[in-house]
């Protein structure tokens, strides 16, 4: 049946294919992003589809909408945006988790929320199941995004209880595809515009580092098996369980785009997790989800993505900031 959706963070890589995704089921989709990391470039193709509409809008203050279904996506994802102004990233967090579930509990709508690995923070489980707490730094450099986004799963099961608000709570890992940021600082997108521009690959730390990369067609399928799926809040992990080394990744990279680059290595940032790898047990048995795109498949898909990019007018027009970004890391 026919829908009308709010997806908040709607222009950004994750939002983006998801409102694509879903106006290609004949939904309704409303749009809200403050552009800070999300593009109207991203969105450009949706605008003459009569069921989009775009509303620029910071989901620190509360939106008036009617809709059937909210995806709450809206947050910077990457280290240096997230650490660009830590307090407005757990301001996000915090009130935009606030402002969506009272939306929802007025609407009676059902309600997503985009949460992360990162709440597992450098975790000595491994892999991490959705019953695992955590260990995590409260204070750190990296703690306004992990934290916020662990008072936002808080603020979801609260009004749930209290409230009886229909919840879905998801813990998104490492996520790459078409529509990256070449500036997120994010490992995959790093190694592939250093690539492609034959500059030399950076690895912060010695690379014995793990990840596990989930490209987005796969994320955006168990986004929308999770919102359909009745009587499951969640939390449950959506990410591929296939895991590399980051030294791995940049010789992968390196193999495909070809050219001089030379892998050099810096110092390990604060915080950084040593492995990272989702266990996917319960989105197996519960929604009858696991990824199909392979790590081979889904670079050969991003570095074309990239290398249009980078031949196109916006590399030569990089999006001006209002404070110098910081350090690079994994993520």
């Amino acid at each position: 049946m026919k829908k009308r959706i709010l997806i908040t963070g709607g222009a950004g890589f994750l939002g983006s294919h998801l409102c694509e995704r879903l106006l290609a089921e004949e939904n309704e989709v409303i749009c809200a992003d403050n552009l800070f990391t999300g593009r109207k470039q991203n969105i450009a193709h949706l605008m003459s589809n009569p069921n989009f509409e775009f509303i620029r809008h910071d989901i620190t203050d509360p939106i008036h909408v009617e809709v059937d279904q909210i995806y709450n996506l809206a947050c910077p994802a990457s280290p240096p945006h997230y650490q660009h102004n830590a307090i407005k990233t757990i301001k996000t967090s915090v009130m935009g988790a606030i402002n969506v579930l009272g939306l929802a509990r007025r609407l009676q709508a059902r309600v997503f929320q985009a949460s992360t690995s990162e709440i597992y923070g450098d975790p000595e489980v491994h892999p991490q199941p959705e019953t695992y707490w955590g260990h995590v730094n409260t204070i750190g450099p990296r703690s306004c995004y992990d934290e916020g986004k662990r008072v936002a799963e808080t603020l979801f099961f609260d009004y749930h209880r209290q409230n009886g608000v229909d919840i879905r709570v998801v813990r998104i890992f490492n996520t790459y595809g078409p529509r990256m940021l070449p500036d997120d600082g994010r490992v995959v997108s790093n190694f592939i515009v250093q690539a492609l521009k034959g500059n030399d690959i950076t690895i912060y730390g010695d690379g014995t580092q793990t990840r596990s990369f989930c490209f987005v067609d796969d994320l955006i399928s168990g986004f929308i098996k999770l919102m359909e799926t009745d009587n499951f809040t969640g939390p449950v992990n959506i990410g591929n369980p296939g895991e590399f080394t980051i030294l791995e990744l940049a010789e992968l990279v390196l193999a495909k785009v070809g050219g001089k680059s030379k892998i050099v290595f810096r110092p390990l940032p604060a915080d950084d997790p040593k492995q990272r790898q989702p266990d996917i047990t319960l989105a197996k048995t519960r929604l009858g989800w696991e990824p199909k795109i392979p790590l081979s498949e889904g670079l050969d898909r991003t570095i074309a993505y990239f290398a249009q990019l980078l031949a196109g007018p916006e590399a030569k027009q990089p999006r001006p900031m209002k404070a110098p970004l910081k350090k690079v890391t994994f993520n």
